[in-house]
């Protein structure tokens, strides 16, 4: 989505709505975010952190389970033509789940707390780990959680990166509104949208006046490491929302700024 005008940006400022940043990636994704901001009220601020570049590889074929963690990760693998054969599919939430299903795949499993330490619990109740092989397909940002959980309950596990998560250099609105005192809440979506957003803040020197920006915002965080990504970076988050989707975050951060 292309970067604001100053015309956009001054007439936005007239309607007096809250302004409120969103990191989704450039797609309908992000589309639908600002929908929904839109919808409750505020005036969205998209500013698409994240950027996909495929790597070409596949998810590993014959495994007992596979977990696919993205809706990016499900078009990625359907693309290039893989298939689950008789293994056990996994996603990490609803979300996921619905984007695999719209491709083609049947999903077996989806854990009660969309988390990756919400699926490793729900597997491990579920199934017996030890000794079977399991397949996580995902980006280059994963957490080491669900490697770590799946290990320490006896899977074999093997991780195929489908693709990398990078900044598009076009970023960094909601820096800048951040930085002017302009931004009055932030969605963040994932630990590396925070380290995106002050990436952006560094290059432009503005790290400083950014934090203090954010400090008079209300700061939302889709789940536990992101709340810790945001933490890490001397922020504290105003929202972790109830369920890690977008829904779930945006709404209890608009709540916030109507308080």
């Amino acid at each position: 989505m292309a970067s604001r005008s100053d015309a956009e940006a001054a007439a936005n400022a007239a309607t007096g709505r809250p302004r409120v940043a969103v990191f989704r990636p450039d797609d309908e994704r992000l589309e639908s975010a600002v929908s929904l901001l839109s919808d409750l009220g505020v005036e969205p601020v998209p500013d698409p952190m994240l950027a996909v570049e495929p790597t070409g590889e596949t998810p590993r074929e014959n495994a007992d389970y596979v977990v696919l963690t993205s809706k990016t990760g499900a078009e990625l693998a359907a693309e290039a033509g893989w298939e689950p054969g008789a293994s056990t599919v996994c996603a990490i939430g609803p979300a996921t789940s619905a984007s695999m299903e719209a491709v083609g795949y049947a999903v077996d499993l989806v854990p009660d707390e969309y988390t990756s330490s919400g699926l490793v619990e729900t597997l491990e109740s579920e199934a017996d780990l030890d000794g079977a092989s399991v397949e996580v397909a995902r980006s280059d940002h994963g957490s080491p959680v669900l490697l770590d959980g799946l290990s320490a309950a006896g899977a074999d596990v093997h991780e195929t990166v489908l693709y990398r998560l990078v900044r598009p250099p076009e970023s960094g609105d909601a820096v800048d509104l951040a930085a002017s005192g302009d931004l009055d809440a932030a969605c963040f979506t994932s630990s590396l949208t925070v380290e995106h957003f002050f990436e952006a803040a560094t290059e432009r020197g503005t790290t400083d006046a950014v934090a203090v920006g954010l400090d008079r915002a209300v700061v939302g965080a889709i789940g536990e490491p992101t709340r810790e990504t945001l933490t890490a970076f001397g922020i504290d988050a105003d929202v972790v929302a109830s369920e890690a989707t977008f829904d779930a975050l945006a709404r209890e951060t608009v709540a916030a700024v109507d308080r």
